[in-house]
């Protein structure tokens, strides 16, 4: 099996990012564009509480881990989990510095609501892949917990959305290697992404120097 080196490893947030558009993604993990917008910030001062790696809790059988890094190797990915609860059971694993052995779910906060997209589900299944490659375990479910709707909602981890977490990957690793950015058609939410002033998608319409030549090449000889 294959294995990534760290130095090649990309970050795990930007699966959100791909899910919404591969050109967002792009300009943000190669091209290094980034900006700022509401829902950027209300995200990130949701994800600075979760984060807090001062706040321990432990209540009977649960501990709650925050910020608790993870990584793939066999996929090239590293990220932050927000939460990660660690419930006491038999058929769990074994935590360092603790008895018994306990069974991980992570759980992910989003400051919006439930998505049409399944942009939150695939980056919750990609922690838990991570985790269980780290641990050596299974992790059937996870949960999301939304901002908005101020509840969780739970996710079970099929097969179907792990292996769409792998092609995705993959995909995400090819363009990173070409370091190319690709087209996209314009859509109604581009006026929502923070990207758009530097992204200006509408200039995708244009064809590219190479097929104007071309085009035009074959129109003089013809």
């Amino acid at each position: 099996m294959m294995e990534y080196k760290e130095e090649d490893f990309l970050l795990l947030s930007g699966i959100q990012h791909f899910v919404f558009c591969k050109r967002q993604w792009a300009l943000i993990h190669i091209e290094q564009q980034w900006q700022e917008n509401l829902r950027t910030v209300e995200g990130e001062i949701l994800h600075e509480k979760t984060h807090d790696e001062m706040i321990k809790e432990k209540r009977k059988d649960l501990i709650v881990s925050r910020g608790m890094n993870v990584f793939s190797r066999t996929m090239g990915i590293t990220g932050t989990c927000d939460v990660v609860e660690l419930h006491k059971n038999v058929h769990g694993v074994s935590i360092f510095g603790r008895d018994g052995t306990y069974k991980p779910i992570p759980v992910e906060y989003k400051r919006g609501k439930p998505k049409e997209n399944e942009s939150d589900v695939l980056q919750l299944c990609a922690q838990a892949m991570c985790l269980e490659e780290m641990l050596l375990c299974g992790i059937p479910e996870g949960f999301l917990f939304y901002g908005e709707i101020k509840r969780r909602v739970k996710v079970i981890l099929t097969d179907e959305l792990r292996e769409r977490v792998k092609i995705m990957v993959h995909e995400m690793h090819e363009l990173y290697d070409r370091r190319y950015t690709p087209k996209v058609k314009l859509f109604k939410s581009c006026k929502a992404c923070s990207l758009t002033e530097v992204c200006m998608p509408k200039l995708c319409k244009n064809p590219s120097v190479s097929h104007y030549i071309k085009r035009n090449i074959f129109e003089v000889e013809e």
